[in-house]
């Protein structure tokens, strides 16, 4: 009986142990932020508390989204699968993940985790994701930041015993760009206005009205960095902060023309940040990195295998410090934002150059642009409304382009509103996109093998819209529901 009982106590024990290591998760989200954040070098960025969380991690300089649109960015994320793995191919209101497909949730839960959520989800079925927590659904209501510590505290005090897994997602920077947005219950204190900023550079466009929209972006990054020094002092004050592995990420760029919704640096490299007690601190790491990586991280750190085959990498030997070999290059995609949004492109980038591929070339790109800067008809209204058309021929004699040549500059929004079926750009020489290598012989086989592993991803993985016939029946429909 004693061996019995002896027995008993050290499989207990073992159990007990194995929980008591695995560590809790805070994986927070912020809406349309690309690289505004001091740590990354952007000096008008007012980021306290995301530059002292990058001092005690890992922060990452080449991180990459699959979908530079929030559905399907947030889809891979949670599952560890492309958007065109897991079916979400634009927003929730007119696409949903295929069935049965497992999600970072649903397989912690498995595990023993206590699952919560403090904002929006916005990936379709929610069925696919059983939290046992929901505060603040309405996205908008995370710019009450105050409000989510709050939250976080109700669902810390809901934990009990069991690890947690308590994914934050904050609404801001994203629009509308209203008084709210540039304050919310007083933060930040001190908003900026538009004389106090400048313009982003990727867009090499100057108007009152994008400098008024880009300065509420940087109040909206300034309060939720506050936001983001609450989680941290609220994890710190319940003695987690040593146990809790801590992800930071936007879930895309910036919400403005050439960035969101598109295959461009601006919409698909986000800033990426993790915290882990047992890893590095203080340090960067400049491997490519995508967001299909977290899933693969958290399971190896909690000892778990995922029913599905994933798409990532685990970044835990990166973490440590390690060299492991690593990937070359890194691939993303957009396929739709709303379905009259439907305009597939695939992108692939190694350390020097980018490729991407339009896949719908012969058409015109049905979104215009997003925010007071877009890339109509040239014959269309220099200004309509609030917007300015940056191939108006009469624009383009205005003298509002900067930092850069603006033929250019007017030539890369062209190219977005009538794309060629593939754009080349050498990201050390040309960060910002404006000039298309493709034809030129200099790097007529930097072409060739970027052209031939993002065929070979696309194969890997299973991208059905690889498939010419698959594309013409996928876009025959969207074209008749578009109607």
């Amino acid at each position: 009986m004693k061996k019995v009982f002896s027995a008993l106590s050290v499989i207990c024990l073992s159990l007990y142990v194995s929980a008591a290591s695995r560590p809790n998760i805070l994986l927070i989200t912020t809406d349309d932020q690309g690289l505004q954040v001091g740590c990354y070098g952007d000096e008008l960025a007012r980021t306290p508390n995301l530059d002292r969380l990058a001092e005690q991690g890992v922060r990452f300089t080449q991180a990459y989204i699959a979908q530079a649109s929030c559905s399907s960015s947030r889809s891979a994320i949670l599952t560890g699968l492309y958007p065109h793995q897991n079916g979400q191919f634009g927003l929730t209101n007119d696409y949903e993940m295929h069935p049965g497909i497992e999600t970072l949730p649903a397989m912690l839960k498995k595990e023993g985790y206590h699952t919560g959520i403090i904002g929006k989800l916005h990936v379709r079925p929610e069925s696919a994701f059983p939290f046992d927590f929901w505060e603040i659904k309405s996205a908008k209501d995370t710019r009450h930041v105050r409000n989510v510590n709050r939250s976080t505290q109700h669902f810390l005090d809901s934990v009990g015993s069991k690890p947690f897994f308590l994914m934050v997602n904050l609404f801001d920077p994203h629009r509308p760009y209203d008084a709210e947005s540039n304050q919310c219950d007083g933060l930040p204190e001190k908003p900026l206005g538009p004389d106090d900023i400048k313009p982003f550079e990727f867009m090499g466009v100057d108007t009152p009205e994008l400098r008024a929209e880009v300065a509420a972006y940087y109040n909206c990054v300034a309060r939720l960095d506050t936001g983001i020094g609450l989680l941290m002092e609220t994890l710190e004050q319940r003695g987690l902060s040593d146990n809790t592995l801590v992800v930071f990420l936007g879930d895309h760029g910036v919400p403005f023309t050439r960035a969101k919704v598109s295959c461009y640096e601006a919409g698909e490299q986000v800033p990426f940040i993790v915290r882990w007690p047992k890893g590095r601190s203080g340090s960067v790491c400049d491997r490519l990195i995508s967001s299909v990586d977290i899933v693969p991280t958290i399971a190896e750190l909690v000892d778990f295998k995922p029913r599905t085959e994933l798409s990532g990498q685990s970044l835990v030997p990166l973490l440590e410090g390690k060299e492991p070999p690593w990937r070359q290059f890194v691939c993303a995609e957009y396929t739709a934002h709303r379905k009259e949004h439907f305009y597939p492109r695939r992108s692939i980038r190694n350390t020097r150059y980018k490729l991407v591929h339009n896949l719908l070339h012969e058409r015109i790109n049905p979104l215009t642009g997003i925010g007071p800067v877009r890339a109509v008809s040239e014959t269309g209204a220099v200004k309509n409304g609030s917007s300015w058309n940056v191939l108006n021929p009469e624009f383009y004699q205005s003298g509002r382009f900067y930092g850069g040549s603006s033929e250019q500059i007017r030539a890369a929004y062209a190219a977005y509103r009538d794309a060629p079926e593939y754009e080349l750009y050498d990201l050390e020489k040309d960060p910002f996109e404006r000039v298309n290598l493709v034809g030129n012989p200099e790097v007529a086989q930097v072409f060739e093998t970027l052209k031939t592993n993002l065929e070979n991803w696309q194969a890997e993985t299973d991208d059905s819209f690889a498939d010419s016939k698959y594309l013409a029946t996928f876009t025959a429909k969207t074209d008749a529901l578009c109607k």
